[in-house]
């Protein structure tokens, strides 16, 4: 069972200094989501006499932890790039400015390098007349890099600086180093609060439900799908095939699929499926129908490609390209055959995650922005904004980068999908 434990946030001390904000509804501390939603579940933690585990709401303090006019604060954008970065900033920036009166912010480019002196990078002031409009525009006017860097020289630059709130805007291995820089201002007893915003277009982080960018980049990616379903309905034993973002999570994959139900076969790396298996239902389904839509997550079926022994500067292993892998495959299947077939293969991965947030994405971000300034505020640090039973809420670093969320087999997102397509569970 969860820990409850494991989801109590450090805090820098006692907040003493009452809040700038007025006419808001002020968040009490004894304020939590259950984290399970199951009664029996949390059941279970009630006969044993224990606390079901539960999650700090987020949201704006009566009293905070920091003086406004003696602060400074900063803010990274770190790894792949992913609709609404630029929204974040913005909101970052003018709920400290409007709300608390922080007058020093600075942008550090290009993500953790820009905490370390030997590249040069000169910090950006933000204002808000610097970041009007940018939430109108995709990327992220920082800059971004992946690869970490030596945390004690981040440590360093934040401590000359006097930095005492760092906004860590990132992925998996972002909040990897955000946990690090914590750690170390800890353990030389510096006052600094670091805050992370999930930041994944895979909607991949553990204990979040949801991260921004991911209904912007499911909603592109049915422009995708619907493309790929109008060449295949128009030519004879038409395919399309449309590889989407996903390492190691399908989700746009999925819910690609559930937004536009004329996807015939998703394919992700949560279930296995072989290639003859595929290739043979593939042949079915254009027997009966003539032709055929499916969509494949980039990291699915890695085991049926050669292994590139390489990794990113994130670490992480570089995938091959399964779209190619399988375009090829059928166009030759269907080659040795004798049967004809128009294949067209779509990848819009880099225009998706470089666009700009949809409404729903925008609004998203204005409030993720400003609970991650209310949480600095109030001295919490080593945790991440979350999103868990439609309310933010403060998760601990450690526990949402201890294991990747991924779709579960057999669960009901997946049982949807399957319900969509009408392909078999696992095509093995």
């Amino acid at each position: 069972m969860e820990q409850a434990k494991d989801f109590m946030i450090p805090r820098l001390g006692e907040c003493t200094i009452p809040s700038p904000m007025r006419c808001v509804r002020f968040t009490g501390d004894g304020e939590h989501v259950l984290f399970h939603s199951d009664l029996a579940e949390v059941r279970q933690y009630l006969d044993a006499g224990g606390r079901p585990p539960q999650f700090e709401v987020a949201g704006p303090r009566e009293k905070i932890f920091f003086d406004p006019a003696q602060l400074a604060c900063g803010i990274v954008t770190c790894g792949g790039l992913c609709p609404g970065l630029n929204n974040v900033i913005r909101s970052i920036v003018l709920s400290l400015h409007h709300h608390y009166g922080v007058r020093t912010i600075y942008g550090f480019p290009y993500g953790y390098e820009g905490l370390a002196p030997k590249y040069g990078h000169q910090p950006l002031l933000l204002t808000p007349e610097i970041v009007a409009g940018i939430n109108e525009a995709g990327s992220t006017i920082l800059g971004s890099s992946r690869g970490s860097q030596d945390v004690a020289v981040m440590v360093d630059t934040l401590a000359r600086m006097q930095i005492g709130i760092l906004f860590c805007i990132g992925g998996d291995g972002t909040q990897r180093g955000a946990l690090a820089i914590s750690e170390e201002a800890a353990r030389r007893g510096l006052r600094l609060s670091v805050i992370g915003i999930p930041k994944t277009i895979d909607n991949d982080i553990s204990y979040v439900q949801k991260t921004f960018g991911f209904e912007t980049a499911v909603s592109e990616a049915k422009k995708a799908t619907s493309a790929a379903h109008g060449e295949a309905v128009g030519a004879r034993n038409g395919i399309g095939l449309v590889k989407l973002m996903g390492r190691d999570s399908g989700f746009i994959a999925a819910y690609s699929v559930l937004v536009d139900n004329q996807v015939n076969f998703c394919l992700i790396p949560e279930s296995r499926f072989t290639l003859g298996a595929l290739l043979a239902a593939l042949r079915e389904r254009l027997a009966q129908r003539g032709h055929a839509v499916i969509v494949v997550a980039e990291g699915a079926g890695q085991e049926l490609l050669a292994g590139t022994g390489e990794r990113d500067a994130s670490g992480n292993i570089r995938y091959g390209d399964i779209g190619i892998f399988l375009r090829d495959s059928i166009k030759q299947h269907f080659k040795g055959i004798g049967m004809e077939i128009n294949l067209k293969y779509i990848d819009p991965s880099y225009m998706i995650r470089s666009l700009p947030a949809n409404p729903h994405d925008s609004a998203f971000c204005l409030v993720m922005g400003h609970s991650a300034v209310h949480a600095g505020m109030a001295g919490r640090t080593g945790m991440i904004v979350g999103y868990w039973n439609h309310q933010f809420t403060h998760v601990p670093i450690a526990l949402a980068v201890g294991r990747r969320k991924k779709i579960d087999p057999g669960g009901w997102v997946w049982s949807s999908v399957l319900a969509a397509t009408g392909q078999a569970p696992e095509i093995v």
